[in-house]
């Protein structure tokens, strides 16, 4: 080999060489993040959760406890009267009557529920919580902070006091359940950066506050991974019911169409991934009689398409091979 042949092997091995540092150095700047916290953040590859099963739906009842003059309004003309007694009604109704009502459907229609629960609840309530706990035994349990009104949690205070406070969440709901939640769902959807890594460093393995995505993925804090389940805005009852004047028939029809497109869209294309949905569900709409008749109409419409698994959110865990 001539002396120019060997420079101009030596020239295009250093070629190689930097072109393969400048690529690695590039695949780790170009890492996905999350566009909320800035922690990594990585799509899990599912492409089904059991044969033939390409869509997860889960149902997450949010039982909820607010305290006198306060939560939800339905009519928010009469908010400023003391006391509201119309508003009072509408969030003890839920309590007294929606809660147990919506456990009844669930349980008639032997479909799999899911509970945010936020830890006041039972013992506050605690007739109502046995009677709806003895129709959904096998209800996987989602920590919900304390309460969704004058406990929530402790935002802008620091990493240290949110760990506090879902640590003291976690505790009141086992000691009144016996079971220490796996996942968790911020009071009001409302948390920060430091909550997913409060949450991460209580041992939650899983997560509802990620809102935009149709796939499973790993949100890594710097305590640890944690699994994020989404739970789309566009279907939670409340914000529709309340915020855009929805009646139960048109979240009705809602659910089974955001469900029936992506059953679509998985059958169109069947080396796709797996898509998985939280659809949050709050016994103000859907546990007064004509909630409930949507409700068990749109569950009926579900378990009729092959490719969607009605599951609870425990389930979907286990399915995914997270931990």
């Amino acid at each position: 080999m001539t002396h120019a042949e060997q420079v101009r092997r030596a020239s295009a091995l250093l070629w190689v060489v930097f072109f393969l540092a400048f690529g690695l150095t590039r695949a780790g700047a170009d890492s996905p993040k999350d566009a909320a916290t800035g922690f990594p953040r990585e799509t899990l590859g599912l492409k089904e959760w059991s044969p033939g099963k390409k869509v997860a739906v889960c149902f997450v009842l949010y039982v909820e406890v607010w305290g006198f003059g306060q939560g939800p309004n339905f009519r928010p003309d009469m908010a400023s009267r003391n006391p509201d007694l119309v508003d009072e009604a509408f969030r003890n109704y839920a309590i007294n009557f929606g809660v147990e009502r919506v456990g009844g459907v669930f349980r008639e229609q032997e479909v799999p529920l899911s509970i945010a629960l936020n830890a006041l609840f039972p013992g506050q309530h605690p007739q109502v919580w046995k009677k709806f706990r003895a129709l959904a035994p096998k209800a996987s349990i989602v920590a919900h902070g304390m309460n969704n009104s004058s406990q929530m949690l402790p935002l802008g205070r620091g990493l240290a006091e949110q760990e506090t406070y879902i640590k003291a969440t976690l505790d009141l709901i086992e000691k009144d359940t016996g079971i220490r939640p796996k996942g968790w769902s911020s009071p009001s959807v409302y948390g920060n950066v430091d909550t997913f890594r409060a949450t991460a460093a209580n041992g939650i393995a899983y997560s509802l506050d990620a809102m935009d995505s149709d796939f499973l993925s790993v949100l890594t804090p710097p305590e640890g991974k944690l699994l994020l389940i989404p739970y789309p805005p566009v279907t939670v009852d409340m914000g529709q019911f309340l915020g855009r004047n929805f009646s139960p028939r048109d979240l009705e029809q809602l659910w089974t169409d955001y469900v029936g497109e992506l059953a679509r869209e998985a059958e169109k294309n069947p080396n796709g991934p797996a898509t998985v949905i939280a659809i949050g569900i709050h016994p103000f709409v859907v546990g007064s009689p004509d909630g409930a008749a949507a409700l068990r109409r749109t569950l009926e419409t579900l378990k009729k398409i092959p490719s969607v698994w009605l599951a609870d959110t425990d389930a979907v865990l286990q399915a995914s091979g997270f931990r």
